[in-house]
Formats: C-alpha cells, sequence, structure tokens
C-alpha cells in the first residue's frame, strides 16, 4: 500500500486551498489539511527571509508521488517549492486502508 505524507507550504490560504481542492478532486490524495498560517525563516539568493506560509499535509500512496508533485509544481507559485515526501510507516489499519480507497488506482490515470 505504501501510504506516504506530504508536506508542502504555500504563500496563503487561497492558493492552498486551491492546491488542496485540486488534489481531491483528481484523486491524488485521501485528505489535505491546510493548516494555520506559520511563520518561515530561510536563506535564500544570499539573505535571510522571512514570510508567512500556509503548511499543507497530503495523505497520499507513494504510486501517486510523481503525479502529485507534477500537480504542486504546476501550481505552486515559488522557484523552489517545498515537497517532501514521508513514508507512514505505522498507522490505524483502517485509515491506511482509507488512503487506498480514496486515491486513484494507478490503472485509472
Amino acid at each position: 500500500m505504501d501510504p506516504i505524507l506530504v508536506i508542502t507550504n504555500l504563500p496563503d490560504r487561497a492558493t492552498a486551498m486551491a492546491l488542496a481542492n485540486k488534489l481531491i478532486d483528481e484523486r491524488l490524495a485521501a485528505c489535505v489539511n491546510v493548516l494555520a498560517d506559520c511563520v518561515s525563516v530561510y536563506h535564500w539568493q544570499g539573505k535571510n527571509e522571512t514570510v508567512s506560509e500556509v503548511p499543507v499535509f497530503i495523505k497520499t500512496l507513494a504510486k501517486h508521488y510523481s503525479r502529485l508533485e507534477q500537480l504542486i509544481t504546476s501550481i505552486h507559485p515559488y522557484e523552489l517549492p517545498e515537497i517532501i515526501a514521508v513514508p507512514i510507516s505505522n498507522g490505524w489499519p483502517a485509515y491506511l486502508k482509507w488512503i487506498a480507497d480514496e486515491t486513484l488506482p494507478s490503472d485509472k490515470k
């Protein structure tokens, strides 16, 4: 089954919600959490940056990662978006099955 959690950050709630809805509509994710705004501090192009961002947690299967990454990068306004996939090694079996059931089978892509 190989469930994963994909994490990204968007610059505003509207963009985060657009991404969440697109991922659900295309059945690339079973659930997308759009979290409260946070402050990110990072080094970019020679200087420190401090910006407000909206974290997004995406629950899906590893077999959907490539297509999900393409969709995120096509919508994401950043030159270098954060896209991190973390394997879900343990979880309630019924919930993990739900993730698999709610995402598009690989033969339906």
